[in-house]
């Protein structure tokens, strides 16, 4: 007997999967779908650093609810920070939007700001090498 698949949750399902692919060649190796948990769910991707990361590839966008879901799902998991990677429609997984509420952008910001120049003070020459690094236009 055949099931029949769910056409939405197949396509979150690759989102999901297209996501940890690029994570773990730019960012974290260790990238990996979560474990669904329901009610105390922790996101939809481990290993985006210092976030819950839900996944959203729908037709129709609602920003504010994945922000939500994000910033609820991030307590959950211990995160200090939760963003929504959106699908962009008709590109690839490095054109996907990463959204997050201005008051959690404002708070990852002032500790990149803050550890930034904590490097700058106490290792002048590790943060120019650092800079240098980070500074690729996009």
């Amino acid at each position: 007997m055949r099931t029949a698949t769910n056409p939405s949750k197949t396509k979150g399902t690759a989102w999901e999967s297209a996501i940890v692919a690029y994570l773990r060649e730019h960012h974290d190796p260790g990238a990996h779908r979560n474990v669904q948990m329901g009610a105390r769910d922790i996101g939809d991707v481990d290993g985006y650093y210092l976030h819950a990361l839900e996944a959203k590839a729908e037709k129709s966008i609602t920003l504010a609810d994945y922000i939500a879901q994000a910033n609820r799902e991030a307590i959950h998991a211990g995160q200090p920070f939760g963003c929504a990677v959106v699908k962009r429609r008709m590109r690839g997984v490095a054109d996907g939007y990463v959204v997050r509420d201005l008051r959690t952008d404002v708070r990852l910001l002032n500790r990149l700001k803050a550890a930034e120049n904590l490097l700058r003070n106490i290792a002048p020459d590790s943060f120019e090498q650092h800079d240098r690094a980070h500074r690729e236009a996009a």
